[in-house]
Formats: structure tokens, sequence, C-alpha cells
């Protein structure tokens, strides 16, 4: 066990006579490990892209929130009531009546 492992040490088993089915395991394994390590990588990259968009639509999220509540309280009466007043405008004192049309037909 000793000499075995001695000579894996000492790389014997990359010039021995079957060295080129070594080599050729080494060189599988070496391209399986950079296969891995890119994999890793990549989806390291995703996560990111994912963190990053996800705190995107947090913040799209909250622009649209503020805009609608904006929005609600432009539509509001009392609302309207100050920005046509400087206008001139005021509310009718009295209120509008239904007009009903008859057809004759």
């Amino acid at each position: 066990m000793k000499k075995g492992l001695l000579d894996i040490l000492k790389g014997k088993f990359l010039v021995s006579g079957d060295a080129p089915k070594n080599w050729m395991f080494l060189l599988f394994a070496s391209f399986l490990a950079a296969l891995m390590i890119s994999s890793s990588h990549n989806a390291d990259k995703k996560v990111l892209e994912i963190a990053a968009l996800n705190e995107e639509v947090r913040k799209l999220r909250s622009e649209f929130v503020e805009g609608r509540s904006v929005v609600q309280q432009l539509k509001l009466e009392s609302t309207l009531r100050q920005s046509v007043a400087s206008r001139g405008l005021k509310p009718s004192e009295n209120p509008p009546k239904k007009i009903k049309v008859k057809s004759v037909k």
C-alpha cells in the first residue's frame, strides 16, 4: 500500500505503459470539474440577478402605490373645489334636475 501511494504521489501512473488511459481519465475529470465550476458561477449570477429584479419590483410597486394615492387625492371633491375656485368656479346652489325625453313611435 505504501508503494502504491508513493507511486501515485511521484506520478508514475502518468508515465507507465497504460498512461494514455490514465491521461484520458484525468482530462475527463478536469473537464467535469471545470463544467461544475462554470455551472456554479452561472447559478450564482442568476441568483444575484433575481435579487436585483426583486428589488426593482419592490421599488416600482411603491412608486405605483404612491402615484395611485396622489391620483385618489386629486379626485376628491374637496380637492377639485379648491383647484377650480382659483378660476372663479363654485358648486351650484341648486341640484341638477333629470330631464326625461319621451319618444313618440
